[in-house]
């Protein structure tokens, strides 16, 4: 089970409802939750690079600091909706 953490930067306030929207996915996902963090980006970064957690959920792609790194970018269809998730079809044969 991979372990996560919900990111809410300090400057978001009230900081319920992107907890409660980060809280369902982590149900949704099956995720091992590891706690809240509202430290800098750099800090939230460091504890993926120690291996001490394995998936960092954020409420809002606005969230994140544009200049961060790793940068992962989502290449989305135009027509497409970035938030919501998405399946992969099951293509197994029987």
């Amino acid at each position: 089970m991979e372990i996560a953490v919900i990111w809410v930067p300090a400057h978001i306030e009230p900081s319920e409802p992107a907890v409660a929207r980060c809280l369902s996915h982590l149900r949704r996902h099956s995720y091992r939750f590891a706690g809240i963090m509202r430290a800098s980006w750099e800090t939230v970064e460091q504890t993926m690079i120690d291996g001490e957690v394995d998936v960092v959920v954020i409420a809002d792609f606005a969230h994140l600091p544009p200049d961060r790194s790793p940068r992962i970018e989502l290449a989305n269809s135009p027509d497409g909706d970035a938030d919501e998730d998405r399946t992969v079809p099951d293509t197994q044969l029987d």
